[in-house]
């Protein structure tokens, strides 16, 4: 009976159940677009990382990450072929690739530059590192043993361009001087700026022998799929567990990457509360507005024998109804204007520091779908409680006087 009658009492208020209704949908959309936004923004911000700088795992000795920037050569792993070769078994693994890093002195003829070097292996760095930008000349190959790839704003700096002749000077495992002359390959571009002001790179081989070493200082860990990170990381964690060995995740080794979470995940937290509020406030002014010119409905429902609690009853159903309405009808246009932008695009500046631009889209998040749908809904039915609880607190005969 109560459903009945409030469809009804729904239905007979158009334009005041149109005004509710938009304000909830319209609520419902942006929690949706901007949950969407927000969740591509880490999306693409956690493959630019993994595919420019860390890969999905790294490997290396203990305290590598702590203590080894200053002294990489201290911190090498002596058989890297053999523990990337019991790496490569596990299960969604795709690559696992050495790296050694050095720190040295870049001569072009006229003047040094002190940059960071990474020794990579060029023909598996190209498959992974898809973020990675060629802005002049192209990628370093195996077979480029004398090759050597430079940061954009190294080449600037310097005046470099792909052909010429550079030497690298850098200092040795044994702490001797060591210096090698190398051909610019390229130009590259990645996702930092700093990075691309100092960085180079050269083939593992190369480096290995500047550095006397046949070791290196990490394996990087490259999956089929980003979602295998954790369960990969467990099995590896157990494998080398008593190991001197450690093993983290892109999430563990950038720390912009977790600060720019919690940020955004605070903006959207207070834009769920904002959006929240402004349903309440919306529902809230609709909701008195009908009970003040339905009071003599009341009080004839009161006259009739009907109790408070009915007509509490009775008007949060009527709203329940209205949240209902405008959650589902909130989230089928939120999923529609999703897909619509996404098939266009937003088109995004670069983040700070960094050199590239990207493409924005509006991710269908099933749990932003539900989140959204709740907010709408639980903030309609909360926002008819209180005009719900003041009509009963009017007498019976002032109620019947606003039916004369």
């Amino acid at each position: 009976m109560y459903l009945k009658l409030a469809l009804r009492n729904v239905l007979r208020q158009k334009a005041r159940t149109a005004m509710t209704l938009a304000a909830i949908v319209f609520g419902v959309i942006g929690l949706i677009l901007a949950g969407g936004f927000v969740q591509d923004t880490f999306i693409q911000l956690g493959e630019v990382i993994i595919h420019s700088q860390t890969g999905h795992l790294q490997v290396f000795k203990k305290d590598f990450v702590e203590k080894g920037t200053r002294s990489p050569e201290r911190y090498l792993i002596d058989t890297p072929a053999k523990l990337a070769s019991s790496i490569e078994k596990h299960a969604g693994v795709d690559q696992v690739m050495g790296r050694i890093y050095f720190s040295g002195l870049l001569n072009n003829g006229k003047r040094d530059l002190s940059i960071i070097g990474e020794g990579v292996e060029p023909d598996k760095e190209t498959k992974l590192g898809s973020f990675i930008m060629i802005s002049e000349g192209r990628h370093l190959k195996d077979s480029d043993h004398e090759g050597i790839l430079v940061g954009q704003g190294v080449a600037r700096t310097l005046g470099l361009k792909p052909g010429d002749r550079i030497t690298l000077v850098l200092s040795a495992a044994e702490g001797a001087m060591n210096t090698q002359d190398f051909e610019v390959i390229g130009v590259f571009q990645s996702f930092s700026k700093d990075f691309d002001a100092r960085a180079v790179r050269i083939p593992l081989a190369a480096a290995q022998e500047l550095m006397f070493t046949k070791g290196a200082n990490m394996l990087v860990v490259s999956l089929h799929k980003t979602d295998d990170t954790d369960r990969v990381l467990g099995e590896l964690r157990a494998e080398l567990q008593g190991s001197p060995y450690d093993v983290r995740s892109w999430k563990n080794l950038s720390d912009f990457y977790e600060k720019t979470v919690q940020l955004y995940d605070r903006q959207f937290g207070v834009l769920q509360l904002i959006i929240l509020l402004m349903v309440l406030l919306s529902v809230t002014n609709s909701v008195n507005m009908s009970v003040f010119e339905r009071q003599g409905e009341f009080g004839t429902m009161q006259a009739l024998g009907n109790s408070s609690r009915d007509i509490i009853q009775l008007i949060l159903t009527e709203s329940a109804i209205l949240g209902l309405a405008g959650a589902v009808i909130g989230v089928f246009l939120g999923v529609m204007a999703a897909l619509g932008i996404s098939a266009i695009g937003i088109p995004m500046p670069p983040p700070p520091n960094a050199n590239v631009g990207y493409t924005a889209f509006i991710r269908i998040v099933p749990m932003t779908l539900v989140t959204s749908g709740c907010v709408g809904f639980l903030g309609t039915v909360l926002a008819s409680i209180l005009p719900a609880f003041k009509v009963t607190r009017l007498q019976v005969v002032d109620a019947l006087r606003q039916n004369v």
